[in-house]
């Protein structure tokens, strides 16, 4: 079972979603519960139950009521080696938002294919990319994971990828000069962490054009050093022109997704993926939670928004070890710990 807390703020105690939007202006309910077993108990901070001790009555780790008025613990440990820090952005502005702003028929227009990004999607990523030299999160991202469709792709390398690429460098870019019409030079890969092409972290599949991609070929000479060995299929034979992916389907997806980050060994992931995805994803994540933090995890991303959350392992799905651990007791030698005499010396008086 895999839970994820929000670095923004203090991890605040749960009670139930409300209805959403869909990301593209629409109403829509917000993801049901998945029948999928890693569904049951999730949640942002959300906690076991636990019986009080019966010696010290320490107060047990619970949700709180929509009120906020009871007691809680907003607290809760875990190891480190079970825990990831993970980077969500939602791409920049594409051609299919600002027609979609438009007029929302927009989206089922051929002429918005694997929608790419706008001249302000690119002033957008140019923020964002000084954002994250300036606060130093550059430097920490070990592996850099996108939905493989233009805009996201664009995004991703346009934010973590190296400076500009030149000519004659022994490393082929991220991404060639003007890829998918983006008047952009080319990108070094240089410098910067690997990138890997995943299709679960896709948009909702189906119908809308602007969802559907490119085959891996094309995209191949477009970044050439993006990885996309993970993608069995060369042409897109997930987007079907007249089935739209329901929103459970969605959100069961993404927490798929993200227990299948535990097969990884990086520890800080920064991963581009789309607004429905994204919110359908962590609605169903949140859905029990104190409507403050459902709010704050949940709501629809921005174009180019960037949110740090932590992935924890809570059914040992990852295998990593704890390394900056220490075992102690070297060189061996005597150690009984005091609560351990104190045990031993009751046990002693009651026989």
């Amino acid at each position: 079972m895999t839970m994820i807390y929000s670095t923004i703020t203090p991890i605040v105690p749960c009670t139930t979603t409300a209805a959403g939007t869909n990301p593209r202006g629409s109403p829509s309910n917000s993801a049901a519960a998945a029948s999928s077993s890693v569904a049951a108990g999730v949640g942002v901070g959300l906690l076991p139950r636990r019986r009080a001790a019966k010696r010290l009555r320490i107060p047990p780790l619970r949700c709180a009521s929509a009120s906020g008025m009871e007691p809680t613990a907003s607290t809760a440990l875990y190891p480190l080696h079970r825990c990831k820090t993970i980077y969500l952005v939602r791409h920049a502005q594409g051609i299919h938002n600002v027609e979609g702003e438009k007029d929302p028929s927009a989206y089922m227009s051929p002429a918005l294919f694997d929608a790419h990004l706008t001249p302000l999607g690119w002033k957008q990523v140019d923020g964002l990319r000084e954002h994250v030299k300036k606060c130093g999160l550059a430097k920490k991202v070990e592996l850099v994971i996108s939905s493989p469709l233009l805009r996201t792709m664009q995004t991703a390398v346009g934010v973590f990828g190296g400076e500009n690429y030149t000519d004659g460098v022994n490393a082929p870019p991220l991404m060639v000069e003007n890829a998918g019409h983006s008047g952009r030079p080319a990108v070094s890969s240089l410098n910067c962490p690997p990138f890997l092409a995943v299709e679960t972290c896709r948009e909702h599949l189906g119908v809308h054009p602007c969802d559907k991609r490119r085959s891996i070929t094309e995209y191949r000479t477009l970044f050439p050093s993006i990885d996309f060995s993970l993608i069995e299929n060369d042409e897109d034979v997930l987007w079907e022109p007249d089935v739209r992916e329901a929103n459970e389907a969605v959100a069961t997806r993404g927490m798929k997704f993200l227990d299948w980050l535990w097969t990884r060994e990086e520890k800080e992931i920064a991963i581009v993926s789309h607004s429905g995805f994204l919110f359908h994803t962590l609605s169903m994540y949140s859905k029990e939670c104190h409507p403050t933090i459902q709010q704050e995890v949940s709501k629809h991303f921005a174009n180019c928004e960037l949110r740090s959350m932590v992935l924890v392992d809570r059914s040992k799905l990852g295998s990593d070890s704890a390394s900056w651990n220490y075992p102690g007791k070297i060189p061996a030698g005597l150690d009984l710990p005091s609560d351990v005499a104190d045990k031993h010396l009751e046990e002693a008086q009651k026989n």
